[in-house]
């Protein structure tokens, strides 16, 4: 089985932006309803796009969340971000129903600049225990790429982490939107916010009070692997134990990386158990490489091309690695 374990609704129909549009419009004052989404608007919008894909690139399942850009944790009030999650898992739950066998729901947390990371639990609880759903997606910066919230390693998390771990779901490390005209959202703030994720917790003793939390840092860890000397470096200069000890039984990455090459880095850098397959397809780059004649984000193929991993390499990535960090994703499979 090969499960994708990064994927996002960057096709829902158009009647939830139009929704999403009308909340903001209305900010406070009032409540669009629940979107109109027909069952054949949802099938409609996979089955030409990540559906399609799954079957042409030879994956089986996919976990699922909503569209990453669209999270948008800076607009709005609290109030308005719980809603806004609400209504976009619920939509992530009607895919998972329709689709079982293709899609695992993971979802978007109601974290606001005007919130703290406990206010977030109810929506947790509830997507896991009443919709199934497997993990989370958690932003290091809820100010659309000013970077005004603490560390993760803050003890205002600490609630929100000690739920995961009751519930044992992990984390993907997942920013949205950038608003600051300095830093592009797919090309520099998603990357920046893998990159400095993993710093703040190499400086922290989060893994020490939290000893099975487990935290996923997509894009293949933004610049980390590339720079994984100088990481050990700096946790040696700065007293932390070796990243081997400190970082490497809760910290993990995705494959979300668009050429052989860097591919190729992260396995060379990063141990084979601490590395999840994923695409992110239909996500950050949709072209086709015009080297190659097939699509950036067909990760698959570049896996596929490294002969230093063995089959059993392979199957830890494919599968036996996400069955492991989304424990919950056994009762689905």
């Amino acid at each position: 089985m090969i499960i994708d374990c990064h994927g996002h609704y960057t096709t829902a129909p158009e009647s939830l932006w139009e929704w999403r549009r009308r909340q903001i419009e209305l900010g406070d004052s009032g409540d669009p309803g629940y979107p109109t989404i027909t069952d054949d608007e949802i099938r409609e919008s996979l089955e030409s796009a990540q559906l399609k894909l799954q079957a042409e690139r030879g994956t089986d399942v996919t976990i699922f969340s909503p569209r990453a850009s669209a999270m948008a944790h800076h607009v709005g009030s609290p109030a308005m971000s719980q809603r806004w999650a609400q209504v976009s898992n619920d939509l992530i739950h009607r895919v998972v129903n329709l689709y079982p066998k293709n899609f695992v729901g993971v979802c978007q947390l109601p974290q606001s600049p005007g919130s703290t990371p406990s206010d977030s639990i109810p929506e947790l609880e509830r997507c896991v225990n009443e919709l199934g759903f497997v993990g989370c997606n958690l932003t290091p910066d809820t100010s659309g790429g000013y970077w005004q919230d603490p560390p993760l390693s803050d003890r205002s998390f600490y609630p929100l982490y000690e739920k995961m771990v009751e519930l044992d779901v992990p984390a993907m490390v997942h920013v949205s939107a950038s608003c600051n005209p300095a830093v592009h959202m797919t090309g520099a703030h998603y990357l920046n916010a893998d990159t400095t994720a993993f710093m703040q917790l190499l400086m922290s003793d989060l893994f020490k009070d939290f000893p099975t939390l487990k935290v996923i840092i997509p894009h293949g860890g933004g610049a980390v692997p590339y720079h994984w000397g100088r990481y050990r470096g700096l946790a040696q200069d700065n007293g932390r134990a070796p990243l081997e000890e400190s970082m490497l039984k809760n910290v993990y990455f995705d494959t979300c990386v668009y050429h052989l090459p860097g591919m190729e880095c992260l396995f060379k850098v990063v141990p084979i158990d601490n590395i999840l397959f994923a695409s992110e397809m239909v996500g950050a780059v949709r072209g086709i490489d015009p080297r190659s004649g097939h699509y950036y984000d067909d990760t698959k193929r570049y896996v596929d091309q490294i002969t230093t991993l063995s089959d059993a390499d392979k199957k830890k990535i494919y599968e036996d690695n996400s069955r492991a960090v989304f424990s919950r994703l056994n009762s689905h499979l």
